[in-house]
């Protein structure tokens, strides 16, 4: 493997650890506390704060800040974490920060795609595979589910969470959950319909997009409050495994704690 290829420019403390094949731009600064994995590529002008963890095959765009104190205000300046996965993305003046309470973290997974001027808040959770467009926006302690993508400019309220699959229309502003295999849009924001084409791309077969689009009429369509909704959801297809895609909507909308948009 091949040593870390440094630019004379770039500023790296003496307690950050690179990995090997890692190339680092012109004026980058990686402080304390980094460790980087192996692969990974940082542009001109990127900052990497510690205590971070990142992976390998990370690629940073100029002007990005990773791992930056918490900016909520009860922070006191205490030990606190990021950790992001693999193959991930961050594009131009992405911002990502990190926990609040000492010892606890912010965390990223694997293959996301962070478009330019995304924010992600101390506390959140984003799984694999999202995609983030332009200024799409986190608040703290915000949990994003795998394959997640949020539209452009929208904004996520504090503890809210946005399901698996689930996608956020541009200028949408996100005040309760989003549940999973939803499109919701709007400010504030309702859920406009299941999102056919990504299933789809991600394998999904026909039965089980169909019955998920049954679902979404009875939740949004029908005379029901939620609690009923659910109720005849779970007798409907109570023969059904718990990984089946409407099992797991239906097990998403009774641990919300803010509600469901809708």
């Amino acid at each position: 493997m091949a040593s870390p290829e440094i630019h004379p420019s770039a500023i790296i403390d003496s307690g950050a650890c690179l990995g090997d094949d890692v190339t680092v731009g012109p004026y980058c600064v990686i402080g304390e506390g980094v460790e980087l994995g192996d692969g990974c590529l940082l542009h001109s002008h990127v900052v990497l704060a510690g205590p971070t963890i990142i992976g390998k095959q990370n690629k940073f765009y100029p002007h990005c800040v990773i791992g930056g104190r918490s900016q909520d205000l009860k922070y006191e300046g205490e030990p606190t974490y990021l950790k992001i996965g693999d193959g991930n993305t961050f594009r131009e003046f992405v911002t990502v920060n990190r926990g609040t309470s000492p010892g606890e973290s912010t965390a990223i997974g694997n293959n996301g795609h962070f478009l330019a001027y995304a924010h992600v808040a101390h506390d959140c959770v984003v799984g694999n595979g999202v995609i983030f467009s332009n200024n799409g926006t986190l608040a703290g302690h915000v949990t994003v589910e795998d394959n997640a993508i949020m539209g452009g400019l929208s904004a996520v309220h504090q503890f809210c969470r946005i399901g698996r699959h689930a996608i956020t229309g541009g200028c949408s502003k996100i005040v309760q959950d989003v549940p999973p295999f939803m499109i919701a849009d709007g400010n504030p924001a309702q859920v406009r319909g299941i999102n056919s084409v990504g299933l789809q791309r991600h394998g999904f077969d026909k039965d089980q997009i169909r019955d998920l689009k049954e679902s979404y009429k009875l939740i949004y369509r029908s005379n029901l409050t939620v609690k009923d909704a659910v109720e005849k959801l779970k007798e409907r297809y109570a023969d059904k495994e718990e990984d089946y895609p409407v099992q797991e909507l239906i097990a998403f909308i009774q641990d919300s704690e803010r509600g469901i948009i809708r």
